[in-house]
């Protein structure tokens, strides 16, 4: 009998929110080179958070489909219908991605980025990469969850490489990662010391500006999870 049944897809606010905007352009409400409506208003229409609404923009201006404008609001880009709904379809499966997939992407942006921050870092980058690392030793002390200050951590590392691409890439993960790891119960109380130290090697290796070493501590603090994700599979 339950062989009959299906899983039950619930989509996500930020789903929800491509999907109203894909309508609004398909449908010719809004047209190419057109502002959509400003943040706050849009979150107030869907009922749903400004990072909501935030998050879900940052995803099509990535894929072309949205262009934030300094001081002027996000306008529509020019694209096709056809271009258009394929792109939107291929960003809503963004969602469905398995935990495996996410971890290999992980991997490969954030050697790079250790590598660049390493080369690029300034004091104010130090200074917020400390920060980071304080609050989630805090947060870990204090005996709670700490896998947003964790993921903090990691992208300030992106913002310190002075690439706004790689960033802009760990940003559009981050989320799914923040829920996967929830969800899979990876960052487990054993392994707290043994992050904290990992952590702090990477730091010192930016703050050395020691490129090779800064990639090795990554890669390094990064094996577990690797091997850890080998085990799990979500959003089958």
């Amino acid at each position: 009998m339950l062989d009959n049944l299906d899983k039950i897809q619930v989509q996500n606010p930020v789903d929800l929110i491509i999907s109203q905007i894909r309508h609004l352009i398909v449908s010719g409400a809004i047209q190419p080179g057109e502002k959509l409506p400003p943040e706050r208003k849009l979150a107030e229409k869907l009922g749903v958070s400004r990072s909501q609404v935030r998050e879900a923009i940052n995803k099509l201006q990535f894929y072309g489909i949205l262009k934030v404008l300094p001081q002027s609001g996000t306008v529509v880009t020019g694209i096709g219908i056809v271009a258009l709904e394929g792109l939107i379809t291929d960003i809503l499966k963004i969602e469905d991605s398995d935990f495996k997939s996410l971890v290999e992407t992980r991997i490969l942006l954030e050697k790079e980025t250790a590598r660049l921050a390493a080369i690029h870092r300034d004091k104010d980058d130090l200074v917020e990469l400390s920060n980071a690392l304080e609050a989630y030793i805090q947060k870990l002390e204090e005996g709670d969850s700490a896998v947003e200050e964790d993921l903090l951590f990691h992208v300030k590392i992106a913002e310190a490489s002075k690439n706004s691409v790689l960033k802009t890439l760990m940003m559009i993960i981050t989320p799914d990662l923040v829920k996967s790891f929830i969800k899979l119960k990876v960052c487990s109380t054993n392994n707290n010391q043994k992050t904290i130290q990992e952590h702090r090697k990477i730091l010192q290796m930016i703050s050395d500006q020691n490129e090779d070493g800064a990639v090795e501590a990554m890669n390094e603090h990064l094996n577990d999870i690797k091997d850890f994700s080998k085990t799990f599979q979500l959003y089958q």
